[in-house]
């Protein structure tokens, strides 16, 4: 597709009356702003030998809000039009009712640039484009003769964002993003297991087609697969679990980070709610939420209210220290906004949501503490899970886990589910290792309806008293 630049609000919305409906909507409100959102994306899947799926994308459209205390008045359209906007004033202004309130301040300005402003999708012809994800194909099935199918996506997005203040002020960001992932399946003796590895970023499309990186990518989903080939029914009963670093962070993002956003803190729904200042996790634990990382996918330059995003610390040496906060939060938290406010689109009002969290390492090697491991599991991957944010509850699914015996790394274990609570779990961690790393750049969050991108990251760490479910007594 053509690279198409950015146009900005006055070449499509008279600015002067788009200004006007914001304050109308807005007068007597304590804030509000127009969200202006363009967005293109392109996703190709190489199935079994063929294209089964081609994708283009694109949408265009404005929000606009006006916020008084606890309410929101939300509109949004994507018709362009000065009459859309005065439709959308009038709508957003019924939560004013009889305004009174004091306007609060426009987000500091900020000049950082944390990624490229650059399609990524024009980074390459679509025939290129196919002809990667066919090579993945031929290269995956002349690995191993296991290989019975392949599946492949290149995707690639460009988002627009403009933000217009009542005062006048306009925030612009351009957001690229990339992924690759690859899925591969194998079959012995009639039994057929799955790997699956994937990558990506607020980067060019060309990392992820060049091919020493594709045929890496390639030879973890097969390494994952093969593994779990061979792999036996998973152990059931409470034991202490080793999550590896990485991608493992996941499970510290939904049983903890979820917790630690200031909507549910505000509210008295989180299981974290009241407890600032007091030891929540064992000493050593400090976890962050940074939307400053550049090029990673959880990453913003700003949010989508326009405040510069930040690194929040949460948990400081087991300590609860901080909330991600939106400015509607903040605000009635009486504390200073994280340029945690973040919506899926122009359709969709802004909430507090994670950007990069993470887990700092601690000083422990990852051998030391799988040596120390006398009976109980070590998990490397994990698929999908389900948190309930009242109490901390959660259950995941391990992708890749393995017995651990006297210190000894055996065999892979395949079905296992870890099921805990997460102010327990942080209470129960008993070592940290050095060795932390982010994920590769494949998360998504869901809140209220609401997906956005986000980033994962821990050492490796071994908790005490996990409740392990299996398919094994």
């Amino acid at each position: 597709m053509p690279d198409q630049p950015f146009r900005p609000l006055s070449d499509r919305i008279d600015e002067s009356a788009a200004l006007r409906a914001l304050r109308g909507a807005t007068d007597g409100a304590e804030d509000g702003e127009l969200f202006l959102e363009r967005k293109r994306s392109e996703a190709i899947t190489f199935d079994d030998g063929r294209i089964r799926n081609a994708a283009y994308d694109a949408t265009e459209g404005f929000g606009l809000r006006a916020v008084k205390g606890e309410v929101t008045g939300y509109a949004h359209s994507t018709d362009l039009s000065e009459a859309a906007l005065l439709r959308a004033s009038e709508t957003a202004r019924l939560a004013v009712g009889d305004g009174g309130g004091t306007m609060a301040a426009s987000p500091l300005a900020t000049n950082r640039r944390l990624y490229i402003d650059k399609d990524p999708m024009s980074d390459a012809t679509f025939g290129v484009k196919v002809e990667t994800l066919r090579e993945i194909d031929a290269f995956a099935r002349d690995l191993d003769p296991r290989v019975v199918q392949v599946s492949a996506t290149l995707a690639a997005s460009i988002q627009e964002v403009e933000i217009l203040r009542p005062d006048g002020t306009v925030v612009r960001d351009i957001r690229p993003m990339t992924r690759l992932n690859v899925a591969v399946i194998v079959e012995e003796d009639g039994r057929r297991e799955q790997g699956y590895h994937g990558s990506g970023g607020r980067y060019a499309l060309t990392p992820l087609i060049d091919r020493a990186h594709w045929q890496a990518t390639t030879q973890e989903a097969l390494r994952i697969a093969l593994v779990n080939l061979r792999a036996e029914p998973a152990p059931a009963g409470v034991m202490d679990v080793v999550l590896g670093p990485g991608w493992p962070g996941i499970l510290l993002h939904e049983a903890i980070g979820h917790g630690l956003e200031g909507d549910f803190n505000r509210k008295g729904t989180s299981a974290f709610a009241g407890l600032m200042g007091q030891q929540i996790a064992s000493p050593g634990v400090t976890v962050l939420d940074d939307g400053t990382i550049p090029d990673r996918r959880g990453s913003i330059s700003v949010d989508d209210e326009g405040t510069p995003s930040n690194k929040t610390v949460l948990i400081e040496d087991g300590v609860l220290v901080g909330y991600m906060q939106d400015r509607q939060n903040a605000r009635l938290m009486g504390v200073e906004g994280t340029g945690n406010g973040r919506r899926e689109s122009y359709a969709h009002a802004p909430m507090p949501r994670m950007t990069n969290t993470y887990m700092l390492p601690g000083t422990e090697s990852p051998e030391s503490i799988l040596s120390g491991l006398d009976d109980g599991l070590y998990a490397v991957g994990f698929g999908g899970g389900q948190v309930d944010i009242t109490n901390g509850k959660f259950v995941f699914s391990c992708t890749e886990a393995y017995r651990v015996k006297n210190g000894v790394v055996g065999t892979p274990v395949k079905g296992a589910t870890l099921i805990g609570d997460g102010a327990t779990a942080l209470q129960k961690i008993r070592a940290i290792g050095n060795d932390m790393s982010l994920d590769p750049g494949i998360g998504n969050c869901g809140k209220a309806g609401q997906w956005v991108p986000v980033g994962v990251g821990q050492p490796s760490l071994l908790i005490g008293g996990l409740t392990v479910g299996g398919s094994a007594a």
